[in-house]
């Protein structure tokens, strides 16, 4: 009967010890991490040292380096938003130099910004004649309003780096349209590139005028807003600089195809 019974109950026993020895196994494979890191008992992950890299590192850095000020707390120093004005302006008027003088399709525009020099000064041609299409070979100056410009005139065209050869007929000038080569395309990426030069110069001149005003405000305010306010012109320059840059790299990609 007794015997029976140890039977019945041998499964039981058996479940039992598995459970008994299972748990140490489970313990020590939970304790076992600080064996790698033996000064640590019981935070393991702490013995991990994460390292950033150098791009999360220059991320950061360029992050922590930025500075907004708020105009209204520095208008009587300097006007941030009219700063930032004259500096997208810049930008702007490099967009619209692109699209008037660095088109490959010839229109009556393309023309509109060769200066013409004469005895009372300087002139856009535009000013001086009438530009129109004859043709899409062929762009027609008409100088009746101002003959005695017309040999001036003929000599800007001839000198404006466009690859153009004028003739003269009377107060009419006309201007063969040359064909699009591969030398008129790089022509007008070294023109771009010219453009966008004359552009950073002026940006620079807006930057350092700014600054400028900045520093005369020393004496009424403390070193740390001067320099913060130095930092924040120069970071709205650098914008702009960036733009100028995209500006000329999808000029260039457009010319060169």
């Amino acid at each position: 009967m007794a015997l029976n019974h140890l039977n019945l109950l041998r499964p039981l026993l058996c479940q039992a010890l598995v459970r008994q020895l299972r748990s140490p196994l489970v313990a020590t494979s939970r304790v076992s991490a600080p064996l790698l890191c033996p000064s640590t008992t019981s935070y393991p992950a702490a013995c991990v040292r994460l390292y950033a890299t150098k791009k999360a590192k220059a991320k950061a850095k360029g992050q922590a380096a930025k500075v907004n000020i708020h105009s209204a707390l520095v208008e009587d120093i300097i006007s941030l938003d009219e700063v930032k004005e004259d500096m997208a302006a810049v930008l702007n008027a490099l967009k619209d130099d692109f699209t008037r003088n660095l088109s490959i399709r010839t229109s009556p525009g393309a023309l509109d910004h060769i200066v013409v020099t004469t005895e009372d000064g300087k002139f856009p041609l535009n000013q001086l004649g009438q530009v129109s299409m004859k043709s899409p070979q062929l762009i027609m100056v008409n100088m009746s309003s101002f003959p005695e410009a017309t040999a001036a005139a003929t000599s800007a065209l001839r000198e404006s780096g466009m690859n153009l050869n004028p003739e003269v007929d009377g107060t009419i000038i006309k201007v063969p349209i040359p064909k699009i080569t591969r030398e008129h395309r790089e022509n007008l990426s070294k023109l771009a590139k010219q453009l966008s030069n004359k552009a950073k110069d002026s940006l620079r001149r807006v930057r350092a005028n700014a600054v400028t005003q900045v520093k005369k405000a020393k004496e009424g305010h403390s070193e740390d807003t001067i320099r913060l306010l130095e930092k924040q012109i120069q970071q709205m320059a650098d914008n702009i600089a960036v733009d100028i840059d995209k500006q000329l790299a999808a000029k260039t990609k457009e010319l060169l195809g």
